[in-house]
């Protein structure tokens, strides 16, 4: 069976597999069985003059700070696009469609808002009265200078909706929601290239992990097969094998939070990342529970590495904001990594570790079983074949590449530039049992990871937790 065959076989046997992996779940948990809809949830409207989530609107958990104002004129104004959804209602009293120009993100939000007014009020419209704002009417550093914020109504103009209306728009995404007058409610959302908006929560390339055999590694220079310092179920300090990667983009610039412990270690990563935190240095360290980036205040504690292979507290002594280019979030086989020497989990952008580490569960199963598997191909006239056999050899990057291309690489968003492959002449004569080994072979062309984003199956668990968990296990 040619290797497209597998990759797609294996696709759709996993994605059956999550499928009623759920439903048998559904069904034998408390509540309606499978295969009944759920019931919707009773929304309370918000209160006047409160906004969600509880920080300013430029806190990183909210819509994060603004980078500057937007002219027609400016490189940006290209980044803006223009909303024409008949279903919203625009107010554009300028004449000028400055009203319909707003992110992308700004634009996904109001159109899911749209969709959620006229399911909730039949007849009525969603309705913006400020978006782009190009003639500075508002305050200075206000988001709506860079087609991030939106100020809403309904159609009828009824006060009394409002309410509901500002909670409507806290479950349609927006990133900040303000109650903010009798007359309207005020709406933003982060930046386009913040990857906490949907690529979940990652750390920089430079920040380093502890690798079997001695020695430490950049993230940007990780490969699935290697095996890095982790924290088991159990407790125990181990070297956990990298399955592949979440995310791996080397292009997005990104604000991070900087961590510094009074011990000296420096964590970099996003705010949607989760990390283990205790409110204090004396609980077990299975004790400590994996939290938002963001919720980490100065005074908790952190894991870090000890003396003779064990973990121990250290205490947050600051907390700070950072700009870089690049994220990478390995998936490691137990689902926790130490980075930078701090604990931190694999999993981002939902608060419960356990959770999304039973939800990877088939995609690791999946992993285990393509290792069993013979895979043959031709690729550029070469047969490259993947066997627990002595007599054929395999280095690192064939194998890899291998798998990968059914499971892992192949499911980014859009693919790496090329694939380079030895010549059978060329190989290596160490023979590398697929099972074990790979991360001590080396690779003499390696592969270009340029141009990857978020894996297929991470996208897929957001989509539909999504529409399954509450909103609020979700980072704001």
């Amino acid at each position: 069976m040619s290797l497209s065959k597998w990759r797609s076989l294996a696709r759709l046997s996993l994605l059956s597999l999550c499928t009623w992996t759920w439903l048998f779940a559904q069904g034998c948990g408390p509540g309606p069985g499978g295969g009944v809809r759920p019931r919707p949830r009773k929304l309370t409207p918000m209160p006047y003059k409160q906004f969600v989530p509880n920080f300013s609107e430029t806190n990183l958990g909210a819509s994060g700070r603004a980078e500057g104002k937007i002219t027609r004129s400016s490189e940006r104004f290209n980044e803006l696009v223009c909303n024409y959804n008949p279903d919203i209602i625009f107010k554009d009293e300028e004449n000028t469609k400055a009203d319909r120009f707003m992110t992308k993100r700004c634009k996904d939000c109001l159109n899911v808002l749209a969709i959620a007014v006229m399911n909730q009020w039949p007849g009525v419209r969603l309705r913006v009265t400020e978006a782009w704002d190009e003639d500075g009417h508002h305050p200075p550093n206000s988001l709506h200078y860079e087609g991030r914020a939106v100020d809403i109504t309904t159609s009828d103009r009824d006060p009394s909706k409002y309410g509901l209306l500002a909670q409507l728009a806290v479950e349609a995404g927006f990133d900040w929601v303000h109650y903010e007058s009798k007359f309207h409610v005020h709406c933003s959302v982060k930046a386009d290239h913040s990857v906490t908006v949907e690529k979940g929560g990652c750390f920089p390339g430079w920040m380093q992990v502890d690798v079997m055999g001695g020695g430490r590694k950049a993230l940007s220079t990780l490969q699935p097969g290697d095996k890095v310092l982790a924290l088991s179920g159990l407790g125990q300090v181990v070297f956990s094998q990298v399955l592949l990667f979440l995310h791996y983009d080397s292009e997005s610039r990104v604000q991070f939070l900087v961590l510094n412990t009074e011990h000296g270690q420096r964590l970099t990563l996003t705010s949607s990342h989760l990390i283990f935190i205790a409110p204090n240095g004396t609980l077990h360290p299975r004790e400590y529970l994996a939290q938002f980036a963001s919720r980490a205040k100065e005074g908790h504690y952190v894991l870090i590495q000890g003396e003779g292979g064990g973990v121990k507290p250290s205490r947050i002594i600051s907390i700070s904001v950072e700009e870089g280019r690049g994220v990478y979030a390995p998936l490691t086989e137990h689902g926790t990594l130490f980075v930078g020497g701090v604990l931190a989990s694999s999993y981002a952008a939902i608060d419960d570790h356990q959770l999304a580490h039973w939800a990877f569960r088939p995609l690791r199963l999946l992993l285990s079983l393509t290792e069993l598997v013979k895979l043959r191909s031709i690729v550029g006239g070469n047969t490259i074949t993947a066997r627990q056999d002595s007599s054929e050899n395999l280095t690192h990057c064939h194998a890899h590449q291998s798998l990968s291309k059914i499971v892992g690489n192949q499911g980014f968003s859009s693919p790496p530039e090329h694939w380079t492959w030895n010549s059978p002449d060329s190989l290596s004569n160490q023979v590398v049992p697929f099972t074990e080994g790979i991360h001590e072979a080396t690779c003499d062309n390696s592969v270009s990871h340029k141009g990857w984003k978020v894996h297929w199956y991470a996208r897929v668990l957001h989509f539909l937790a999504r529409i399954i968990l509450n909103p609020e296990k979700f980072h704001p």
